[in-house]
Order: structure tokens, then C-alpha cells, then sequence
């Protein structure tokens, strides 16, 4: 069995980012039957409509963010939350992949949500706005278990690795359920 390619967008740009490095750790959780590509989103022009009509051509940014994720098996969303919602770098992405109209890379891909968050609640406004936004992209979501990782910055040791076991064992557990809904929900590359 060939393993599904699994393409990882990460809502946070900054360098030292809990959210890249959950992203991280579940790489290394996650079963052999997936493999994953981090797709680079911080360098997106902002998406206008204008840049792409009446002859014009597509920023190659575009181009090559959408080539790549039209690449992959499925989606890994990790997004951290600002102001209640997703930050503007992951929107952007989103609004490029699903364009233009009638061409969005996202539809009938498996995905599934981790929000990361230092506060209690993990995100939660973030990963509901988002599953929003992928409904209307007809990406079949992994519905449970939910992903709501909060008090981020308590759970990594000094060199940045995971360092919280049931942080550790969550994860493992959502890679397993997200491997199994890749197999059973994934369109044939020729749908």
C-alpha cells in the first residue's frame, strides 16, 4: 500500500511557533501510511482576482502553492488563534488554493484541524471558523477526535521538542483516527 501524501498548512508564521512545532511532533507520531509535505504559506501575495483575469497570469506563488497542494492525498490545518479567528496568512491561503472559480485545489481532499493556543481553551474560535471556510470547500472533515491544543507554551522542553506525554499520546491517537480517514474518504488520483 502506497502511503498517502498528507500536505501541512501552518496558520503561524513566526519563527519560534507552538503551532509549527505540535505540527512537528505529530509528523513524528503519525503512522507510516502517510507521508507529509510542509506547504509554505507566508510568502502568498494576498489574494485579488485582478491578478489572475483578462489575460493576466497568476502570481508563480500561486501557481506553485496551488501545483503542491493539488499534489497531496489530503490536508493538515494547524492554526493558531487570533482575534477569535484564523490568522490572515492561512485565510490568504485558503482564498488562493480556492480559486479561480471552479478550480479550488482544496474539494474532496480528507482533512482535519489543530488548533494551538498558550490560553485554556486551545483555539477553539479558530477551529470553528475554519471548519466554516472548508465545508464550503467540500473538504470532508475528520470529525472526531476534536484538536484543541491549549497552554502551548508549557508543553516543550528547552530544545523545542514535545515534552507533555498525554500531549504526546492525544496526538499519536489523532494521526491514527486522521490516517484512517485519509484511507477511507481519499478520491482515486484519476476522480
Amino acid at each position: 500500500m502506497t502511503a498517502k501524501k498528507i500536505g501541512i498548512l501552518v496558520g503561524s508564521l513566526r519563527k519560534d511557533s507552538y503551532t509549527r512545532k505540535v505540527a512537528q511532533a505529530l509528523v513524528s507520531l503519525a503512522p507510516s501510511t502517510l507521508t507529509f509535505e510542509f506547504i509554505d504559506i507566508g510568502e502568498l501575495p494576498l489574494y485579488n482576482q485582478d491578478l489572475e483575469e483578462n489575460g493576466a497570469v497568476a502570481p508563480a506563488a500561486w501557481t506553485a502553492f496551488r501545483q503542491r497542494v493539488q499534489g497531496c492525498d489530503g490536508v493538515l490545518f494547524f492554526t493558531p488563534e487570533y482575534n477569535r479567528s484564523v490568522p490572515a496568512a492561512l485565510k490568504n491561503a485558503i482564498d488562493v488554493g480556492s480559486r479561480p472559480y471552479g478550480s479550488s485545489v482544496w474539494g474532496g481532499k480528507p482533512g482535519a484541524i489543530l488548533s494551538v493556543s498558550p490560553g485554556a481553551i486551545g483555539g477553539f474560535g479558530a477551529n470553528h471558523h475554519l471548519r466554516q471556510s472548508m465545508v464550503f470547500l467540500d473538504v470532508p472533515l475528520l470529525q472526531q477526535p476534536e484538536a484543541y491544543i491549549g497552554g502551548a507554551a508549557k508543553l516543550f522542553d528547552d530544545s523545542g521538542k514535545l515534552a507533555n506525554e498525554g500531549t504526546q499520546q492525544f496526538l499519536q491517537k489523532f494521526a491514527a483516527a486522521y490516517a484512517h480517514w485519509v484511507d477511507t474518504n481519499a478520491r482515486p488520483a484519476n476522480a
